[in-house]
């Protein structure tokens, strides 16, 4: 039995998300790449993935994608350096490029290999993050053109990311945008670019209300089928799981003490000023994990009695005052957004078992 810190994967709440979103997606002529990257690619979540109905298994690392055994084709979401480009021919069939040093690497990885290797072409729509600048059009026509004359290359798709960075939402206007310059590129290069990519989950709130343009047909989606939810407004998704994962850790300890330091007070150990309030005495409780092991502003006690104080490195603090239920050695669970499900998959110090029910 693993021990605490676990972090619980209920495979019956995943597999519901995924099949529920891929679809509705699929309902309205959209292709799919679910995300694992956020849980390591945990071969319990690999196995979702492929029980899912999806259209291909996406991942940011290339360890990641060797790690996974999938019959899907395996997508690189991260855009790719020169020097991994026979990593990156080799372990995936699809990866999201913008740079004319990495397209002319991967041609000759892929030719070195005998393989076929599909690039979407990334435009930056304001996001700020990858791609080219999508009012840079001799920039993007330039590099499509590149990409067809590579023999072991083809010109699979566009697609853009927004949110992550800029925090820009998709809507009709930037995403509609993506939809005309990808017409503009099969009317100049006389390709088909079967693949408009419109983005990662923050576009899905726009394919469940009916919104997404014509031509957006393939979604990146992580988040909204780990979670449960939109990334941006955090909206809970109607139907769909919020607590696929949760963390669980054991109580080291349970006394009653102040609520406010005493002494002279400076920074913690992470420089931070914390502005604490003198709430009298409480039943103060320190369960074993902190912050080397997860993000912890991103964990909310299942159980609505108890109060997250603060953290350090190895011990999370917990006010108890309003419940009897724990004492040392008692179980308390947490649930997980994004980042704080992300910094669990990836703690060494985190176990990780997974459940179905």
């Amino acid at each position: 039995m693993e021990r605490n810190p676990k972090l619980i994967i209920n495979k019956t709440k995943l597999l519901h998300n995924m099949r529920m979103l891929v679809d509705a997606a699929h309902r309205q002529h959209v292709q799919i790449a679910l995300v694992s990257k956020v849980t390591c690619a945990h071969p319990a979540v690999i196995d979702c993935i492929n029980r899912s109905g999806c259209d291909m298994l996406a991942d940011s690392r290339i360890m990641n994608l060797n790690a996974s055994v999938s019959t899907l084709p395996k997508l690189l979401l991260r855009i790719g350096m020169p020097e991994d480009a026979e990593a990156i021919v080799l372990s995936s069939d699809i990866s999201l490029e913008s740079e004319e040093r990495t397209i002319l690497a991967l041609q000759s990885a892929a030719e070195k290999h005998g393989l076929k290797h599909r690039v979407i072409l990334m435009i930056d729509l304001g996001d700020l993050r990858e791609g080219v600048f999508f009012r840079d059009r001799d920039e993007i026509i330039r590099l499509a053109a590149l990409i067809k004359q590579s023999p072991n290359l083809e010109l699979y798709g566009t697609g853009t990311n927004l949110t992550c960075y800029g925090s820009v939402m998709p809507d009709r206007e930037n995403l509609g945008t993506l939809v005309s310059i990808t017409e503009w590129l099969r009317k100049e290069l006389g390709l088909p670019i079967p693949v408009i990519s419109g983005g990662n989950s923050t576009s899905l709130r726009l394919l469940l209300d009916g919104d997404l343009p014509e031509g957006i047909n393939h979604l990146r989606l992580g988040e909204s089928v780990m979670c449960g939810v939109i990334p941006g407004t955090y909206t809970k998704i109607e139907g769909c799981y919020q607590d696929a994962f949760t963390l669980e850790a054991t109580i080291a300890e349970c006394k009653r003490k102040p609520s406010y330091p005493i002494g002279t007070l400076s920074r913690n150990a992470f420089g931070e000023c914390v502005q604490y309030v003198d709430r009298g005495e409480m039943i103060r409780a320190i369960a074993a994990i902190g912050r080397q092991d997860v993000s912890v502003d991103g964990l909310t006690p299942v159980d609505p009695d108890v109060e997250i104080l603060g953290a350090s490195s190895d011990h999370l603090l917990l006010n108890l005052t309003e419940t009897d239920r724990y004492r040392v050695g008692s179980t308390v669970s947490f649930r997980l957004d994004y980042g704080a499900l992300l910094s669990a998959s990836t703690s060494p110090y985190v176990s990780k078992l997974a459940v179905e029910s």
